[in-house]
């Protein structure tokens, strides 16, 4: 129940999730302390004595001091659940906490607490068969304790994660069958049913995108409700005051390639029918935490020539009121306020202006004569989007696994297809690496073009790009092989006449951090 609660409070407050771990190090710490030094043991047991106002009563310092680790683990445990679980934090952290999510805590925790209660009866059971253990039960008491002072120092460094990555190397299927039952198709149903129902009055269960621009009736769209701020539009719009008009909602996000591509044939369409009854309402669903950024986002859609409204939907409100999971996605929705088409992903946009065409005329409207938008570009072999934070990692070739502090890394001596490595003092986080001072990353890829989400952390920053050895030729953002990146967003590394094998090398000097890699 403390993890779920905790869950809520961080998004809420925004604690950074490393103040937490730091939390939880002194608690487990410090009652390790309290198992090897028995002057240390006796405060504490006076200073919880007074917290129950019961001097001496063991009963109840021992379930305070219980209630303290308990809190202690669950800091720590937080962001490591199953999907369950995750599923029920996620309601949590969307204000949608119900009768049936406390249910669902409370046998999940009645569950967990079944082994933990195995573990103290069986230990009960040991030191009654065994007297002599009794007898030691104070040296006993003291090894728990360095455990725990061990373990909490293991956190504090992150060798905890390097610990369980060993573990797996000689144990590959450790854990797998801890939430298989999690993962069967039953539970994942309810998953989604319970989502769906919490998320909107309206049930969306979106299967693969409809084919052929043939309209169907998928439901009535949802009210807009994302917190904004709104931006291109004076004042906040409602579906309400969209009725009679035909309209596009995408969802999107600035620095994701896959939705950067999509954007001119919105444009395009935008300019041939928005004076037709086209409305194209942009929500913006943020990847990374700078998008969370009312200024970024402005500015980026000034740079990528986004003219129709967008809102900022930073809380995934929206987002969940469609039940989505993707970006981008284009939901089409007809002038009564139905969904009629969607689709995920790029491409199928020939279709995608049909559907407009074809809602447009059952409104009312002249489309008039179709003009072919963009030339769709042709696709071959390209390798799929590198998140680099160790909470997506994909093909990291480093021995070195040190999360969330700086590390010294060295080039791994060869790459494989889709395969990256790390010289000189990284820290590597969950969503991003970063460098303070020199650095250097490989990467081998396969593309057309290549393009990577940077945030600068000083303003003295630069990137010298190279391709097989060479200076990178110059892009809208690369000049002279010099990329000097003054915001958080995409910037395009390189461009190829077609889709090749290549070796990319990046020497930073300065304080920057890196997202992903995307490629064309």
């Amino acid at each position: 129940m403390f993890t779920l609660l905790l869950s809520a409070i961080v998004q809420t407050l925004g604690i950074p999730a490393d103040t937490l771990r730091l939390v939880a190090v002194i608690i487990i710490v410090t009652f390790g302390l309290t198992l090897v030094i028995p002057k240390l043991q006796m405060k504490l047991e006076i200073l919880l004595s007074r917290m129950v106002r019961s001097k001496g009563n063991g009963e109840h310092k021992g379930f305070f001091g219980g209630v303290l680790t308990g809190v202690s683990l669950g800091l720590i445990w937080t962001p490591c659940v199953g999907p369950i679980m995750a599923s029920v934090i996620t309601l949590a952290v969307s204000q949608q906490i119900d009768g049936g999510a406390v249910i669902i805590v409370a046998a999940y925790s009645l569950g967990t607490s079944i082994p933990m209660f195995a573990l103290m009866a069986g230990g009960r059971k040991l030191l009654n068969r065994f007297p002599k253990l009794s007898i030691r039960t104070g040296k006993i008491q003291r090894i728990f304790g360095i455990i725990m002072i061990i373990a909490g120092l293991m956190i504090a460094i992150g060798a905890d994660r390097q610990f369980q990555a060993k573990i797996l190397q000689v144990f590959p299927n450790y854990g797998t069958g801890l939430t298989t039952f999690e993962n069967t198709k039953f539970v994942r149903d309810a998953l989604d049913e319970r989502s769906q129902t919490s998320s909107s009055e309206n049930q969306f269960v979106w299967g693969k995108s409809p084919d052929g621009a043939v309209l169907g009736n998928y439901g009535v769209a949802p009210e807009l409700i994302a917190e904004g701020p709104w931006l291109n539009t004076e004042e906040p719009i409602t579906m309400e005051s969209l009725k009679g008009k035909v309209v596009l909602v995408d969802f999107w996000t600035y620095s994701c390639v896959n939705c950067v591509r999509t954007l001119p044939y919105l444009q395009d369409w935008y300019n041939k029918y928005s004076d037709k009854g086209l409305e194209i309402i942009g929500i913006h669903s943020p990847e990374f935490p700078f998008e969370r950024n009312v200024n970024n986002v402005r500015k980026a859609m000034e740079e990528l020539g986004v003219t129709w409204p967008v809102v900022l939907d930073n809380d995934f409100s929206q987002w969940n009121s469609y039940n989505n999971r993707f970006w981008p996605a284009h939901f089409f929705i007809d002038s009564k306020g139905v969904i009629r088409y969607f689709h995920f992903g790029e491409g199928s946009y020939e279709e995608s202006e049909q559907v407009i065409r074809k809602l447009l005329e059952e409104a009312g409207y002249d489309p008039g004569s179709q003009v072919s938008g963009p030339i769709t570009e042709e696709f071959g072999k390209r390798t799929p989007e590198t998140y680099l934070g160790y909470a997506r990692q994909h093909g990291f070739a480093s021995d070195n696994t040190t999360q969330d502090q700086p590390s010294q890394f060295q080039f791994a001596s060869s790459l494989e297809s889709d395969s990256w490595t790390l010289e000189g003092e990284w820290t590597i986080r969950n969503d991003f690496i970063e460098v303070n001072g020199t650095g250097g990353l490989r990467l081998a890829f396969e593309g057309k073009d290549i393009y990577l989400v940077v945030e600068p952390r000083s303003e003295s920053s630069d990137i010298h790009i190279l391709i097989d050895g060479k200076e990178a030729v110059d892009t809208e953002d690369v000049k002279a092989g010099i990329l000097v990146p003054t915001e958080s967003r995409l910037y395009h590394l390189a461009s190829f006449d077609g889709y090749e094998e290549h070796i990319l090398e990046l020497e930073i000097d300065g304080h920057i951090r890196l997202y992903t890699f995307t490629f064309g």
